[in-house]
């Protein structure tokens, strides 16, 4: 009988522990980074109501017409989520986030799961990381945001980026240009994609992010959004423009770039890379003043984006930026016979106490197969140890990167390791 091979589930990877490494140097300088803008680390379950996602996304939206991940249990219905937006406004609206005073500045980083079909750098589970502001309708936030997004990537070595930018105006503003975008695209609406079709009612800017080959020459010539911006949705991409070019921020201002979920308004943003070919988007994001109160909140104004952590890693193999450092371990004991063993296994604390990495063979292989395995795991020195050294309190300490070697005391090692 045949055994059973067991894979992966289509979509999904294993990140193996050479990739690790990378991961852990990238999860950290996010936190590191975070935490000098005075951002504070929200994690919650990857589980969350169907109804949740559905309406913090909205019904048309092709993440939750096709793509999300959703069972039943009992009266329950679940969903693996497919973003964070949502589920960090959930955690701000049940757990009184607003009550500890002030913006909430959150930042988050984990995994996401879309029934989408698998293609390098989107995967059926992947990994965001982002930010949210909630409490602030300063445009001060906006460009906050903004300038963290790019500040990860520069201080990543990804700088040869471009940041879009554009303003989808209030409630007000968007209502009266979704009317001007309805009557210019209605002459041709049987020439639209079957879903643009389906968007041109309940949600006609929608038909924007299109990318139906047959929408493209009318979305080419449709009207502009910020022709019908008001006073007050004006200004703000005003302060938004004004604060970004006093930081020296550059941007690159597009009229037709709308964010893909419903519960956007005013700034919306991306950032692209041309390094990265016809996929070139890293990061994007924007304003949703209405998503706290749309999902049970009080009207609370904020701010966020996401990234995708595969497509920085892509970005960062194709430009040649080593992330990390190879593996290594400080000390590796060889030990000769069951007493030196026994030995080398109770000196495995001592040494770990003292914040020394350290290791030994698991396997009872040879002196040279041990000093082979010492080498492959890349460490600096090699505690050797027989029946001689342990009758003589003596033992051998090997530099293994320069091949030194000297006779010394357990002592006399932990000093010349503590200095």
């Amino acid at each position: 009988m045949a055994q059973a091979k067991y894979t992966t589930h289509l979509g999904m990877v294993d990140i193996l522990p050479d990739d690790v490494r990378k991961w852990q140097f990238l999860e950290k300088l996010i936190r590191e980074e975070a935490h000098k803008f005075n951002f504070e680390e929200i994690r919650t379950p990857i589980m969350e109501q169907t109804e949740l996602i559905v309406r913090g996304l909205g019904q048309l939206t092709d993440i939750v017409s096709k793509e999300i991940f959703s069972f039943s249990r009992g009266e329950d219905n679940y969903v693996l989520r497919p973003e964070l937006t949502a589920p960090v406004v959930r955690s701000y609206v049940e757990n009184h986030l607003d009550q500890r005073g002030g913006s909430q500045k959150l930042y988050y980083i984990g995994p996401m799961f879309r029934a989408e079909r698998p293609q390098k750098g989107r995967q059926r589970q992947f990994h965001q990381f982002g930010l949210e502001v909630l409490g602030s309708n300063d445009a001060v936030a906006d460009v906050e945001v903004i300038a963290f997004m790019i500040h990860i990537y520069n201080k990543i070595g990804i700088t040869n980026t471009t940041l879009k930018l554009n303003s989808i105006g209030d409630p007000e503003s968007r209502d009266k240009y979704k009317e001007a975008l309805k009557a210019y695209l209605k002459p041709n609406f049987e020439k639209l994609s079957d879903l643009s079709k389906k968007r041109y009612d309940k949600n006609p800017l929608r038909i924007l992010d299109s990318k139906e080959e047959e929408d493209q020459p009318f979305i080419k010539n449709s009207p502009v959004i910020t022709d019908y911006l008001n006073e007050d949705s004006l200004a703000h991409y005003a302060k938004v423009k004004e604060y970004l070019t006093d930081l020296n921020i550059d941007f690159e201002e597009d009229p037709y770039l709308v964010r893909g979920m419903d519960y956007y308004t005013q700034t919306a943003f991306e950032l692209i890379s041309p390094d990265l070919g016809a996929q070139d988007a890293l990061a994007g994001g924007g304003r949703y003043d209405l998503l706290v109160e749309e999902i049970g909140g009080q009207p609370t104004p904020a701010v966020g984006f996401a990234a995708g952590m595969e497509r920085l890693l892509i970005a960062c193999e194709e430009l040649g930026i080593e992330l990390g450092t190879e593996k290594k371990v400080d000390v590796y004991i060889v030990t000769l016979g069951d007493a030196a063993r026994k030995w080398g296994l109770s000196q495995l604390p001592k040494l770990r106490e003292r914040g020394i990495s350290t290791t030994m063979d698991y396997m009872g292989r040879s002196m040279k197969a041990q000093m082979k395995d010492a080498n492959r795991e890349n460490a600096q020195f090699a505690i050797i140890v027989g029946e001689n050294e342990l009758n003589e309190g003596k033992y051998t300490f090997r530099n293994m990167k320069v091949s030194e070697e000297s006779s010394l005391s357990f002592e006399e090692i932990l000093k010349r390791m503590e200095n």
